[in-house]
């Protein structure tokens, strides 16, 4: 009798340790930034044109943030922002005489090491990290390869993408390299040689025969070097790696969603018996497009609205393994992008490359409200309530205090940090968000103040 009220005790005791730990456990995070989507892109904001069942689902299960705001209108700050919790002037990403984003590898500078990400911290908490996708906060500082930027720098023990971003000459016909003549003063050149022919004839002036001889060597030589140059403009930048190791270079697109997708599974099935937080960075869909052939043709909007499409089917799989591995209820995940979608962007075939960003002025690289207003999904099932619509004024740098808090650690205290952690507004304890004001710049000038004022 006293062995089985020893052995039943002893049961009890394991079942309250256990409930005990199940529910002081950390959440795993799956955050996901499209890069140039527009908030008029999701069905679940409006769009009646494009299909994103994946990411509307997202929505309906969760939290859908209609007033949330890009710290910056361009990649560079916005990112810096988003893992730091910090307007991207505060750590100098953003300054005065410098271009607005990276757009070389072989440029110095990055996000400096001081600055603490939410990786970085979530790392020091015992998680497992990873981005997959695009960084595009510097790599290099004194040499090729002291990878002083690099995102292992900043908290991920797993990088799998490209150090700089999708551009024009990483895409097979949108690049220079197969447009290289517009850069040529063909024109002029011509004019040149036919008013000297003229007034040659004309008898007004005498051209030597070598002095033609030598301007024409001259004209191909520079030709041929500026043709070489802008030939290996995809090797310097189009460059995909694996944590320090340049895997592929020029990297090939069409499939590389596919890849980042198959690269963001692995990673969960890995690490789904301890913390993980995994960062999907989207190469799509900014420009030039790409979409693998399975996608191709499927929208009413070109190439972009199939580059859409691919973007959702990835966030479906991304969802699948975590319900398929039983994760889904412990894990936050985030939808975003990193400013509004570019609206200006046309192919050299004509092809208008941009998204819709609804209502709202302007977009990509502007502050008007078509620039920076994004959109913003949070879905975890039993701690925010599903097919919720938050309108108070909310920022992509406010999931680093929600991050680095449900992590277990504490906000550091020294430093401004300009996010506001999220849960109490996502759980109705708050009926109004903390940001009183949100200001915007263009690089470091102050360009305008959104000002939510207290209700008397």
């Amino acid at each position: 009798m006293k062995s089985a009220w020893l052995l039943s005790s002893l049961l009890l005791l394991l079942e309250v340790n256990c409930e005990s730990l199940q529910g002081s456990s950390k959440p795993n995070f799956v955050l996901m930034m499209v890069d140039d989507l527009g908030i008029g892109d999701l069905g679940c904001y409006g769009n009646t044109t494009l299909r994103t069942p994946n990411i509307d689902q997202l929505a309906q299960e969760g939290a859908k943030l209609t007033h949330h705001i890009a710290a910056a209108s361009l990649c560079t700050p916005s990112r810096a922002a988003f893992l730091t919790g910090r307007y991207p002037i505060r750590s100098g990403i953003a300054g005065v005489g410098r271009p607005g984003v990276f757009i070389l590898n072989a440029a110095s500078g990055g996000l400096p090491s001081q600055e603490v990400t939410f990786a970085k911290i979530a790392k020091e908490q015992g998680y497992e990290t990873a981005l997959i996708g695009k960084w595009h906060l510097g790599l290099n500082c004194k040499s090729s390869d002291d990878h002083c930027h690099h995102p292992s720098i900043h908290g991920f023990n797993y990088f799998f993408g490209i150090p700089l971003t999708n551009m024009r000459d990483c895409q097979p016909g949108h690049g220079t390299v197969f447009q290289f003549h517009k850069y040529l003063p063909w024109r002029t050149l011509a004019i040149v040689l036919l008013t000297a022919a003229l007034l040659h004839y004309s008898g007004f002036i005498t051209i030597r025969r070598w002095t033609i001889l030598s301007l024409l060597s001259l004209l191909v030589m520079v030709t041929g070097l500026l043709a070489g140059f802008i030939m290996v403009i995809p090797y310097f930048n189009c460059v995909l790696m694996r944590d320090h190791r340049v895997v592929e270079q020029p990297f090939t697109s069409e499939n590389l969603t596919q890849r980042m997708t198959h690269e963001a599974v692995d990673f969960i099935e890995r690490n789904s018996a301890r913390p993980f937080l995994l960062f999907v960075s989207f190469l799509q869909v900014h420009t030039a497009m790409f979409a693998s052939a399975a996608f191709r043709g499927t929208s009413h909007h070109g190439i972009y609205g199939d580059a859409v499409h691919e973007v959702d089917w990835s966030v479906g799989q991304i969802m699948q393994t975590l319900d398929r591995l039983n994760l889904g209820k412990n894990t936050l995940v985030y939808l975003t992008s990193d400013q509004g979608a570019h609206r200006e962007e046309i192919s050299t075939r004509g092809e208008v490359h941009g998204g819709w960003n609804g209502i709202y002025k302007a977009g990509k690289s502007t502050n008007w409200e078509g620039g920076i207003r994004v959109p913003g999904i949070l879905r975890w099932p039993g701690n925010i309530p599903g097919g919720i619509q938050v309108d108070e004024p909310t920022s992509n740098m406010d999931l680093f205090p929600t991050v680095v808090q449900l992590s277990g650690a504490l906000v550091p205290e020294d430093r401004e940090v300009d996010g506001h952690d999220l849960m109490d507004l996502l759980q109705g304890r708050a009926e109004r968000s903390n940001h009183e004001f949100l200001f915007h710049y263009c690089n470091a000038y102050l360009n305008a103040v959104r000002w939510h004022p207290e209700n008397k």
